[in-house]
This record gives structure tokens, C-alpha cells and sequence, in this order.
């Protein structure tokens, strides 16, 4: 089945982008455009019920979208590169314009300096701008006048098309559009990370659960995995599934809904799941998982991955540490939470510089150089270990949903 790719940007760029990605694959791609970029957030929230993946036409939407903490869904943005400058400076040269004197804005000062320096072109009286988040079209605006007013610049580069209307009557302007190579490559690469996030929701989840006695109970209790039950030669059950509905179920790996009714009834229980890419894998480390719910103690789940990441859940929420027996260490915590020691020591310096804000899943994602649905999920470990609390949004001066404010205490 063919993937379905929503594209977002101002609308002569999502036509080229359609018009280029479209020529060279089976996905299907779904143009949604804007008048201007502050009409993003309204694209995405209409991308949501048929597009598998987002593509952005530069990194301006593609921010904006994940400061709101919209990106659910694997999201690339058509990078503006060197190669995109080279071809402008020579349509610039080519109408006797003098490149020497230039403002420049979105793109990384080192990518500009490097990419007139190899076409041997002055960099002294180069100006730029690179784009960071907050940032308007105005600003951009503001930033080439000054440029041309105070540092005699005579053209101006801009990636923002409402900049470049903004200084189009001003002065001479040039707006940068991605090459044919960038969208190509880049919807390449969404494409495949897209089929292997699909590929890691289909991921076979073997559990195995462990109970002192028969229960009758049991199956209409795993009923919300929509998988099958199955007797053990050692008189445990094995329930098979997938990764996607053990993610849904348990909210992303940190609960088990049925575990504190199996308590209940058994007084002991311990569950195992196992995440692998076969059944043989699948099941090893249902048991290893298992094993690991038996020393955690009466009752407990463990769900263990193939790169050696057992999470542990308890049946009921962990209380928050008490400030009067002290912070826990952090291989204590990293093992009642699920996480790496050195993820948790990178999470400490991050809360500490966020302390009077507080995080949210954008800034744990930024910050570990990981998914926005992997930051939500260490988030929630964390509100469950009693050592994250959510103290409610925060609005950006956008529409949409605002992302959720935690305050960490590590």
C-alpha cells in the first residue's frame, strides 16, 4: 500500500515539490498549501486524518509545527543548501549583479561561507542571518533593510517568501526555492523512515504472564491486545500481539491496564513482553522480560527490547521521592524507570536549564536527538516515577495544541 505524504509550504513550492516527488515514486502526495506560514498549524491539523508522513518545504513550517508539538508522525523539511546558493549567485552574476555585497538569511553562516569561498568569491561584506525559532518574516525583512541601509548590501537572499514580498518593492531580492535533488533525496528519506516506523508498529510482542493459579478471567482481560492466548508447558500464558497495539495499550510502555486486576485476584503476578523481529526473538525476550518482573517483586511488568532496554512497570504509579529521605541515585532511578543512566544524566542538565519554564516533549526531543514520540514516552516514565509533573501548556502565539509543561525534579 502506497504511502501518503501531505505537503506543506506557500504554494508555488508545495506545486514543484508535488510535481517533482510525484514523478519519481508510487507515494501519493497531498498539496497543502498556504498563504502564509503563520496558516501552518492549520495544514497539519487537516494532514492528520490521511497523511502517513508531513513534508515541509523548508524548515520555517517545519518548526513551527514542532514547537507546537504537532510532528506525531515521521516529518522532514526540504533543506535549503549550498548548492541552492551556488545556482542563485550565478543567476546574480549573470544579470550584473554584485555578489559581493549580499545579505543572506535562513541558511548556516559556516554552509554560506564555505559556499562562496569554493566559487572563490569575497566573503567580507557578506551578511547572514541564520534562522532560529521565533524568528518573523518581518525580522527577516528588517534584518536585510538594515543590512542595506547600514552595510551597503545590494541584494538580498531571503528562504521566506512573505520576507521576500516584504522586500521585493525595497530593494533587489532574491528568494531561494530547493533544488530538485534536495526534494527528491528528502522524500526518499521520509519515505523510508516512514516504512520503518510502520515496520517497528508491526514488530511481533510475545508476552508471557505468569500467575500462581489459573484464571478464568484472563483472556477477556487481554481482550484490548487483540491477540491470542496461549497455555505454556510450564503452566504460564503466552499472549502474542504487536508492538503497535502494546504501545497503544499501555500508553506508550508505562502501564498495564490488566496487571493491577491480575494482582488482585493472584496477589502475585508478573508479566513479560518481548519486542523482536521474529517470533524466536520475540519470545527470548519474553522471558528475559518475565524474569525480570519476578526480581522486581510481587507484582510487576517488564517489557524488554532487542537493544537491551528493559522498561518496568509497576501495577500501581511510584509516589514521588519524599525530600526528606533525598534524591535517589541514578542507577536507581534509571532502573525504576526504564532508562539508560547516561539518558537520565542528560535529562538532569536539561531540567536544570529549564528550570523555571519547565520542558516539554519538544525540548527532551531536541535535546536527546530523538523522536517527539520518544521524548513523550520518557516524559511519562518519568510523571509515573513521581518525578515529572505536568503543570498544565504552554502557548506559543499559535492555533493548534499547545504541547504539554513539565516541571522535572531529578
Amino acid at each position: 500500500m502506497a504511502l501518503t505524504v501531505g505537503v506543506i509550504g506557500p504554494e508555488d513550492l508545495v506545486h514543484k515539490v508535488v510535481a517533482v516527488g510525484g514523478a519519481s515514486g508510487a507515494e501519493r502526495l497531498v498539496p497543502l498549501a498556504y498563504r502564509h506560514e503563520d496558516e501552518t498549524l492549520g495544514m497539519v491539523a487537516r494532514a492528520q486524518a490521511e497523511a502517513d508522513a508531513l513534508l515541509f518545504t523548508g524548515v520555517v513550517p517545519h518548526t513551527l509545527a514542532a514547537a507546537a508539538g504537532l510532528l506525531d508522525r515521521p516529518a522532514m523539511y526540504v533543506p535549503y543548501n549550498g548548492a541552492t546558493l551556488l545556482r542563485a549567485l550565478v543567476e546574480l552574476l549573470r544579470l550584473g549583479h554584485d555578489v559581493s555585497r549580499i545579505s543572506i538569511d535562513t541558511l548556516r553562516r559556516s554552509e554560506v561561507m564555505e559556499t562562496l569561498t569554493e566559487a572563490k568569491l569575497p566573503t567580507e561584506h557578506v551578511h547572514v542571518l541564520p534562522y532560529r525559532p521565533g524568528l518573523t518574516s518581518q525580522d527577516l525583512a528588517d534584518f536585510h533593510l538594515n543590512a542595506r541601509d547600514k552595510k551597503q548590501a545590494r541584494v538580498a537572499i531571503t528562504c521566506l517568501g512573505s520576507a521576500f514580498h516584504l522586500l521585493e518593492h525595497e530593494m533587489h531580492a532574491v528568494r531561494l526555492a530547493p533544488s530538485r535533488h534536495s526534494i527528491r533525496s528528502t522524500l526518499q528519506a521520509l519515505v523510508l523512515a516512514t516504512a520503518g516506523a510502520h515496520s517497528g508498529d508491526a514488530q511481533i510482542a510475545l508476552g508471557i504472564i505468569d500467575l500462581p493459579a489459573d484464571d478464568r478471567e484472563l483472556a477477556a482481560d487481554l481482550r484490548v491486545l487483540g491477540g491470542s492466548l496461549a497455555g505454556l508447558p510450564d503452566g504460564a500464558r503466552l499472549v502474542v500481539t504487536t508492538r503497535g497495539v502494546l504501545e497503544e495499550v499501555s500508553e506508550e510502555f508505562t502501564r498495564l491496564p490488566f496487571l493491577a486486576d491480575l494482582a488482585a485476584r493472584h496477589g502475585t503476578a508478573h508479566v513479560g513482553f518481548g519486542l523482536g523481529r521474529t517470533a524466536a526473538e520475540a519470545e527470548s525476550l519474553a522471558r528475559r522480560a518475565v524474569n525480570r518482573a519476578r526480581s522486581v517483586g510481587a507484582v510487576a511488568g517488564v517489557v524488554s527490547m532487542t537493544d537491551d532496554v528493559d522498561i518496568v512497570i509497576d501495577a500501581e504509579r511510584t509516589p514521588p521521592v519524599s525530600p526528606a529521605t533525598g534524591p535517589e541515585s541514578t542507577a536507581t532511578l534509571a532502573r525504576r524507570v526504564g532508562l539508560n543512566p547516561r539518558t537520565l544524566d542528560r535529562l538532569r542538565e536539561l531540567a536544570a536549564e529549564e528550570e523555571e519554564d519547565g520542558i516539554t516533549a519538544h525540548r527532551v526531543a531536541e535535546h536527546l536527538s530523538v523522536q517527539q514520540r520518544t521524548a513523550r514516552r520518557i516524559l511519562k516514565r518519568l510523571e509515573r516515577a513521581g518525578v515529572a509533573v505536568p503543570t498544565g501548556s504552554r502557548q506559543l502565539g499559535q492555533t493548534g495544541r499547545p504541547p504539554i509543561v513539565y516541571r522535572v525534579r531529578l
